[in-house]
């Protein structure tokens, strides 16, 4: 890794540099809690587990863990999304707060706050519970307006979808930020990707990858797929993640791998958010494709280790990246 002058860069002193580094997020929110218990026996009502609840914990999910993750690197972070008038959105605004990051969150009445429970028994999930509704368009017509506003005082911008509706103007905003010189990644959700056209870069894994491209039989194919849809979209860049095959990133006549390195995998929930916001803060801060692929890569190895959506430190970081 070098510096803007030519000079080689330190681990370290990247890190530093990550703290310049201005990422705006845009997406769906939402607030993961867990219930952690024991399972001692089986219900006489149902030949289901009973689950003795011993402690609770809430995390942020969704947009909300990108802007965590990047947050949680050193980076300046906006957060601009929709959630409901209720309890959850007023915790996962605490969370937010704590976290240092910037976040306008646009409160729709009508809606509820996505929720995720998930209830841990014996460090096993259970079982998951969904919260959710899809907001209205005042309020996504309303945060595309602050979204203009924002877009002078960042240097990257992150659109995670997770499909639940707060995206609904995602070619809008990828148009308006590659107009204002802005690098745009993009973590996408279904099938359709032509609303993706234009962005810097996209971040698909491998399942949602093979939901577009189809099934590929050798590396050969997956590039050639990889590059025809890259191409496609006119995108400068496609990172696949690959989960114990590593990563690729595509651009235009090269291909790029990454092996894995998790040394243990104990949950992939937010690996993905890891990825891209790990990304987006080396290429605010001025760092090329490469080193971010490689420092994205460290961090999902880092988080993979850990129960439920979670951040790789800069402590950590530096360790596993040799100092």
């Amino acid at each position: 890794m070098t510096s803007t002058t030519g000079a080689p860069m330190t681990v370290r002193s990247a890190l530093d540099s990550l703290r310049a580094a201005r990422v705006l997020v845009v997406g769906d929110v939402m607030l993961d809690r867990y219930w952690f218990g024991e399972v001692e026996r089986i219900s006489p009502e149902a030949p289901v587990p009973v689950v003795k609840v011993a402690r609770t914990e809430e995390r942020l999910g969704g947009a909300a863990n990108v802007a965590r993750n990047a947050a949680a690197l050193g980076a300046q972070v906006a957060l601009l999304s929709v959630v409901g008038d209720d309890e959850a959105a007023r915790s996962m605004e605490r969370l937010l707060a704590e976290e240092g990051i910037d976040a306008s969150m646009q409160r729709d009445p009508a809606v509820t706050t996505t929720v995720k429970l998930r209830v841990i028994g014996r460090q096993q999930q259970l079982l998951r519970i969904d919260f959710e509704t899809p907001p209205g368009r005042e309020a996504l017509e309303s945060k595309l307006a602050e979204f203009e506003r924002r877009l002078p005082q960042c240097d990257v911008v992150i659109l995670s979808d997770y499909g639940k509706g707060g995206l609904t103007h995602i070619a809008r905003m990828i148009d308006l930020a590659r107009a204002a010189g802005r690098i745009v990644l993009v973590d996408p959700k279904g099938d359709d990707y032509d609303r993706y056209r234009g962005a810097t870069c996209l971040t698909p894994n491998r399942s949602e990858f093979r939901q577009v491209a189809g099934r590929w039989s050798s590396e050969a194919e997956l590039e050639a797929k990889a590059q025809a849809l890259r191409e496609r979209l006119s995108l400068d860049a496609l990172l696949v993640t690959r989960s114990e095959e590593g990563m690729s990133l595509y651009r235009q006549g090269s291909a790029l791998h990454a092996p894995t390195v998790a040394q243990e995998v104990f949950d992939v929930s937010g690996a993905g958010d890891t990825v891209i916001s790990t990304l987006g803060v080396m290429l605010a801060a001025g760092h090329d494709f490469g080193a971010a692929m490689h420092w994205a890569n460290v961090a999902a190895g880092i988080v993979v280790g850990k129960l439920g959506t979670a951040v790789a430190s800069p402590a950590e970081l530096l360790a596993a990246l040799g100092g």
